[in-house]
């Protein structure tokens, strides 16, 4: 059985003051619920990605980067390498997320030359893929996706790093603007990167390789979204700044929901 997995992605919000609290506040929610069959991870912003990581440290929660350099080190001015995120407490790192793509201009080689970095230096990566909405609204979501995951998965890797990595889809139209997949459309996607997973890397790999849905996740719509065999929990945004928010979401997230 796959564990369902819930992330938050704070983006560029809250000091590292602001993250030790809300930290804490996740931290102790999840200690009097023990939600059974749900890992959970933080993902701050670099400043606070040691704070965060003492915080919760000792709990079941870990603790994610935003984004890696593939570079080791280097004159890589404002980068942040793996070994930095590592040292910084964090297990997972973020990559390949519209907000990078699109405002930054990553394309699916930097990002997959991240994704075999993070690999290599002991982060697992959760790859992010979607369309916006000019390509759904042209019929070309699961050919869009396929491009990505050639290009961005498969070109990281040849075959399944020992490690693992984790794959986010968000369809960008409904990043941060209210809108949502419905949870057909979303285990469409997700049944069908299941298939790519399966064709490029196994059986063994499609199974075992955790599909999370991003793209206005909250309270009230998460459990419908979880319900699909193929979404094993979510990348939150917003809804993972209000601690409240997110402990409703993990409790969405449940063994009962979680895939096989």
């Amino acid at each position: 059985m796959r564990r369902a997995l819930v992330a938050g992605n704070w983006k560029m919000n809250k000091t590292i003051e602001d993250g030790r609290k809300l930290a804490r506040d996740v931290a102790q929610g999840i200690a009097q619920e023990n939600p059974s069959g749900v890992d959970v991870l933080l993902g701050p912003p670099y400043l606070a990605l040691t704070a965060v990581a003492e915080t919760v440290s000792g709990s079941a929660i870990g603790v994610a980067g935003q984004n890696c350099s593939h570079h080791p080190d280097g004159a890589y001015t404002g980068e942040v390498s793996v070994s930095m995120l590592r040292d910084a407490g964090a297990t997972h790192v973020i990559l390949g997320h519209s907000e990078r793509r699109e405002l930054m201009g990553e394309g699916d080689g930097l990002i997959a030359r991240k994704a075999a970095a993070a690999s290599a230096g002991g982060l697992t990566p959760i790859i992010c893929l979607g369309e916006p909405f000019t390509t759904r609204k042209a019929g070309k979501t699961l050919e869009h996706i396929a491009h990505q995951i050639e290009h961005s998965i498969q070109g990281a890797f040849t075959s399944p790093p020992p490690g693992g990595f984790i794959v986010a889809y968000e369809p960008v139209w409904a990043i941060g603007t209210g809108l949502t997949a419905t949870p057909e459309q979303a285990q469409e996607a997700h049944a069908f990167i299941r298939e790519r997973l399966e064709d490029i890397f196994g059986l063994e790999c499609a199974q075992e390789t955790r599909i999370l849905y991003g793209g206005s996740v909250k309270p009230d719509n998460a459990a419908d979204l979880f319900a699909g065999p193929d979404i094993d929990g979510g990348l939150i945004g917003g809804a993972s700044l209000n601690g409240g928010d997110f402990l409703e979401i993990i409790r969405a997230a449940r063994t009962d929901s979680a895939s096989t």
